[in-house]
Parts: C-alpha cells; sequence; structure tokens
C-alpha cells in the first residue's frame, strides 16, 4: 500500500508544460479519478476552493468576486461545473494578466463542463482528461497486481490507497455519484430502468452497440436510451470505440463498441465478488479486451493527445479489436486473454494489412509470457501495453 499522494500520474509532465503555456487548466474525469489530489501534488503553492462545499458554492453564486478575493489566483477549483458563472470571471481575469497556470479547475461532467468552457474559455484554457490509474502508473510503484486482480479492482485510487473493498466502493459509487450524477443531468424521478440499463451494458461491453436492441429488452425508446448513455458518457463511466472506414462503403460496420472506463465498477455490476471469478465468468474475454482498450485510452490522454483509436470490422466479420492511428499510419492491434500463444491470433491483422495500403506492423496483446517478435506483428503481454501508444 502506498501514501496518499505518492504515486506520480503519467499526465502530470504533460500539465507542468501546458500550465507554462496557458492562463487557465482545465482537468476533467471521473469521480475519485485523482484530479484533485493530481493539481495538488503539482501545484502545492496555489490556494484551493471546493465547489462540492456549500458554503463555498453559495459564495461562489451569489458573491464571485468576494469568492475571488478569498480565493485568489494561483488557485485550482474543483468541481467548477457546479457555478459555471465563475468561468466568465475567469476569462476577464486571464486576460488581464500575463501569467501562467494561474486557474486550475477540475470537472467530473464532461459534456456540461466542455461546453461551459468553449463558450466562456476558449483559447484560454488547455483540456486534459484523467482517468482512474494505469497499469503503468501501478507498476512504477512497485505495485503490479495479477492480470485476474487488475480486472476485478478496477484502478480507482482509494483502492490502491486505502485498502478499500472494491465491491464496497464500487456499490457507493454507483449509488452515490452515479445516481447523484444522474439526477443532475436528467430529470429522471424513478432510478430503476437506469439501473437496469446501466447493467444491461455491463453485459455488452466490448460488443457493438446495439440501442434497439437494449431498448426492447428495457420498453424505453431509443431516444431515452441516446440521452442515458450520454449521461454515463459524460460521467466518465462508459466510453465509445468507433469504427474505422475508409472508402468502404456499405461493407464495413460503421457502428461503435461500448467500454466502461474502468474494469472494477464493471465486475460490479456483473456480479463478480472476488479476483477468481473473473475467469469463470462468461465475460471473461470481453473483461480482458475492456481492461486493454482502457489502458490504451489511458496512456493517450495521459500524454495529452486525441486517442485515435478505432476498431474494425466488415460485413464478412473480418476484424481487429484495436487500430491505432498514427500519423496516419495504422496499426491493428488483437487483444487476447488466452495465456498460451497461438499463431491463430494473426488472423485478423494479417486481413487487415492485405486490406489497407496505410497498414502497418501490428500487436498482439494477451496474457502470455511469451513474447516473440514476428514479421507482422509484435507480440506484448498486457502489462506492456501503454508502449504501443505513446
Amino acid at each position: 500500500m502506498y501514501k496518499r499522494g505518492m504515486i506520480k500520474r503519467a499526465i502530470q509532465n504533460e500539465l507542468a508544460l501546458v500550465a507554462k503555456e496557458y492562463p487557465v487548466v482545465t482537468i476533467s474525469g471521473p469521480r475519485q479519478s485523482g484530479k484533485t489530489t493530481l493539481a495538488k501534488m503539482q501545484f502545492p503553492e496555489h490556494a484551493y476552493a471546493n465547489l462540492e462545499d456549500p458554503e463555498t458554492r453559495r459564495l461562489a453564486e451569489q458573491d464571485p468576486r468576494a469568492f475571488f478575493a478569498l480565493f485568489p489566483a494561483p488557485v485550482i477549483i474543483d468541481e467548477v461545473q457546479r457555478v459555471p458563472e465563475l468561468l466568465s470571471y475567469i476569462q476577464v481575469m486571464a486576460d488581464g494578466t500575463d501569467k501562467r497556470g494561474q486557474y486550475i479547475l477540475t470537472g467530473s461532467h464532461q459534456l456540461p463542463l466542455r461546453e461551459a468552457v468553449s463558450q466562456s474559455l476558449a483559447g484560454r484554457t488547455a483540456l486534459l482528461e484523467l482517468l482512474p490509474f494505469s497499469i503503468g502508473e501501478l507498476a512504477a510503484a512497485g505495485i503490479e497486481p495479477t492480470r485476474d486482480e487488475c480486472i476485478f479492482k478496477g484502478f480507482y485510487p482509494r483502492i490502491h490507497a486505502e485498502s478499500v473493498d472494491p465491491t464496497s466502493l464500487y456499490r457507493n459509487y454507483l449509488m452515490t455519484y452515479v445516481e447523484r450524477d444522474v439526477r443532475q443531468l436528467l430529470n429522471i424521478r424513478d432510478l430503476s430502468l437506469f439501473e437496469q440499463f446501466i447493467h444491461l451494458l455491463a453485459g455488452r461491453t466490448a460488443q457493438v452497440l446495439n440501442l434497439h436492441s437494449l431498448g426492447n429488452d428495457l420498453g424505453v425508446d431509443g431516444k431515452t436510451l441516446k440521452q442515458w448513455l450520454s449521461v454515463l458518457e459524460a460521467s466518465f463511466i462508459v466510453f465509445r470505440l468507433p469504427p474505422y472506414f475508409e472508402n468502404f462503403g456499405k461493407r464495413i460496420i460503421k457502428t461503435s463498441k461500448l467500454y466502461f472506463t474502468d474494469t472494477g465498477l464493471l465486475c460490479y455490476l456483473l456480479g463478480i465478488e472476488k479476483p477468481e471469478q473473473v475467469m469463470r465468468n462468461p465475460a471473461f474475454g470481453q473483461l480482458f479486451e475492456n481492461l486493454v482498450v482502457a489502458e490504451a485510452l489511458k496512456t493517450r490522454y495521459n500524454q495529452g493527445k486525441r486517442p485515435n483509436l478505432y476498431f474494425f470490422r466488415d460485413n464478412n466479420r473480418n476484424e481487429v479489436d484495436l487500430v491505432f492511428d498514427h500519423a496516419r499510419q495504422l496499426m491493428p492491434v488483437e487483444i487476447k486473454a488466452a495465456m498460451t500463444w497461438n499463431p491463430d491470433f494473426l488472423r485478423g491483422i494479417l486481413h487487415f494489412q492485405k486490406s489497407i495500403p496505410t497498414a502497418v506492423k501490428g500487436a498482439v496483446i494477451y496474457s502470455g509470457e511469451l513474447q516473440p517478435d514476428l514479421e507482422a506483428a509484435t507480440v506484448l503481454n498486457f502489462k506492456r501495453t501503454g508502449e504501443l501508444f505513446q
């Protein structure tokens, strides 16, 4: 177990860089992903205001000038989406100074925060996204859970900082945070159907999203499901992996695949209560794929870069789990939960390389230790996933 604040976040280098270039830095991400700890570690001398605190929020709402007199720049303002009116004041103050890194803002609602920031702080703020710990961040701190522990525990800092029971944490996380966020973003009086929706999504992780099928299962119309899904995305509970297609017309699947940001919450939703149950779960392959795709996403965000991550599938069911667009060179990646190397793992990669002119050497990510460097693909253990997406 580590002491709070001791694990270096991979995004810190990018945070330090943009804080020297912009007067405002906005860090978004899930609740409890470590945004506050990150900001305080990087800027220990900044003043600090938390807008989740009722008195602080009331002051910010009723008397913004008094708020900034009490919390003068340089300042960290947590959960800034709770009082979006502050952004107009920050805009004026940022325009009135040549200093950089004066306002470090955090928020856990992606869409409302982005909308408010784009209206008030366009061109004045850098935007960073912080997800829970990555496998690489834990390894750098000497914490190396097994594959099934990674999947079961997930990566929220409190689990690794305080040895909190994952099942307890995710139950409370779902009840306290998701439900509160939902009530803030949508006018849902009865949350039971929404909760069923989340559980159904868990059973469909790493699959092409079919809202029509979900709607039939729930008895809810497609428009409502799209709203619900947008709330889960805005709260960083789930994310979508778009398909890669270019000049392939109708032969290519054009619907996104769905993943959960954290596999620990996913395991809780699937009723998995200990690591030993992970491999026996019917969704084991999907859980492992989710783990790897989320690791790739974290690696990109931690560099302050766009994901540029896709999947590929055509109507003949030729597919590749992950496609990384790196400067218009497309790297196909297959993800296999197995611990034993099998040449069949290359099938999708070889088809992709024959079909796509810009395809380059691919990669196979799996659970085994044998890591041959083949002509068609590099073979890596899942703990090295981050190396591929630099």
